[in-house]
């Protein structure tokens, strides 16, 4: 079987829920005069956090309607009328951007976004457009990052992070391009041997780590990867706990029987 064969799109899943509440102008950051600093001072910081920005009034209408056009968008999602939850995320989204560029800081609204990106790149993937799938997982990459990074024990984002991660590089992979793929699957290996480390027993973790090893083991010539991705997937095909996405590729690499 062609390596190529091996490659899967993950599919991931969460519960995206948009703020309960209806969003206020930011208050203004207090003034504050800095100590002066030279360049020569090490204890200066190299670049200053980006102050906050008031939102108008049109602009917190139009979030309060981003709110309500992103809960349309999973019901109708939830139902299977993806063209439906396209529509009503893209009217969402760039109300949800704008909030986020006033007072990046605002982590509630930063994971609002990428839920928002998520959900819509999710509904593109229902309706096999997969270009757009790719081009949304890319525009929510940094905000997922931030999450992540903001929310070091949630393990649900860093899921997705990896998740998405790993698809990006499938996508590159499938594409010819190992380098590319190469340090995506990196990344998202760091995050799910977090999630295994953090909770051995759950399959969901585990199905993203063998996934991420799966395409780190074709991208790179790493024989200590392949050989733990082959490892991986043969205690998972025994003990059951491989995911219908991941099957194929863990009975491939290990020599397996597949099901006609």
């Amino acid at each position: 079987m062609p390596k190529s064969a091996l490659i899967a799109f993950l599919t991931l899943s969460t519960a995206m829920t948009a703020p309960a509440f209806a969003q206020e102008a930011p208050a203004a950051p207090a003034a504050s005069t800095p100590a002066a600093t030279t360049p020569a001072d090490p204890a200066a910081p190299a670049e200053a956090a980006p102050a906050a920005t008031a939102m108008t009034p049109e602009q917190i209408a139009a979030f309060n309607t981003a709110v309500t056009d992103f809960t349309a968008g999973q019901s109708a999602q939830q139902s299977g009328d993806n063209a439906t939850a396209i529509t009503k995320y893209e009217a969402a989204i760039p109300a949800i951007k704008t909030a986020v560029e006033s007072d990046p800081s605002k982590m509630d609204n930063v994971n609002f976004l990428a839920n928002a990106l998520y959900a819509n790149a999710a509904a593109y993937g229902a309706m096999g457009q997969l270009d757009k799938t790719i081009a949304l997982y890319g525009e929510s990459l940094p905000y997922w990052r931030k999450v992540v990074e903001a929310k070091p024990t949630d393990a649900a984002s860093r899921n997705i992070l990896a998740g998405i991660l790993i698809q990006m590089g499938n996508q590159k992979l499938g594409a010819q391009d190992k380098a590319g793929s190469a340090p995506l699957y990196s990344e998202a290996l760091t995050l799910a041997r977090k999630s295994v480390a953090e909770n051995a027993p759950d399959n969901v973790s585990k199905n993203i780590l063998l996934s991420a090893l799966i395409g780190a083991s074709q991208s790179t010539s790493d024989t200590a990867l392949q050989a733990e991705a082959v490892e991986m997937s043969k205690k998972m095909l025994a003990d059951g706990s491989v995911d219908a996405t991941n099957k194929p590729s863990a009975q491939a690499l290990t020599g397996a029987p597949q099901a006609g």
